[in-house]
């Protein structure tokens, strides 16, 4: 009995270290420190780059401008500003970004939930300091895209000045 339990522990330690070998992962493909140098770096290009509701809705009408909505594809399809290209924020990828804004020198006009008020349903307001804008700022930058531009503006639903389109525009 006693060369059995000896045979199956030489036979079964092999197979434990070759479980151990492969259950050695690499890190993720995350890196918090770039993103905070990326971060940065936006931050200050980010300041300029703020444009009041007049100057967006100028911008908006000229050409080599695409007015980008990163909010879900459900909001998105219910409401947004008419003009408005789609990509979900979270489907931001190297590629996705190219197919849909191929020319990186094109102008980006962003805008999300907490530039737009008194419509709780399709613009519920996010926590300030995690505003959408923010990290699609951060992402089309980080991706080569530098020629953004963010609604600054806090706008009333009721602004005669937006146009907006969707399945639960009345």
């Amino acid at each position: 009995m006693q060369t059995i339990k000896k045979s199956l522990i030489i036979l079964l330690i092999p197979i434990t270290m070759i479980s151990q070998k492969n259950n050695e992962l690499q890190n993720s493909k995350v890196d918090y420190n770039s993103f905070v140098e990326i971060t940065e770096e936006v931050m200050e290009h980010r300041q300029s780059r703020l444009i009041h509701l007049d100057t967006f809705l100028d911008f908006a009408a000229e050409p080599n401008t695409v007015l980008l909505d990163t909010r879900s594809e459900v909001a998105f399809n219910k409401k947004h500003l008419k003009g408005a290209i789609h990509l979900n924020f979270s489907d931001f990828t190297k590629e996705k970004l190219a197919k849909l804004i191929p020319n990186k020198e094109t102008r980006i006009l962003i805008y999300c939930n907490n530039n737009i008020d008194g419509d709780i349903i399709n613009f519920p307001t996010k926590s300030i300091p995690l505003a959408l804008n923010i990290p699609t700022y951060i992402n089309l930058y980080g991706y080569g895209y530098k020629n953004v531009y963010e609604l600054s503006s806090l706008v009333p639903i009721k602004d005669k000045r937006l146009k907006f389109i969707g399945t639960d525009v009345k």
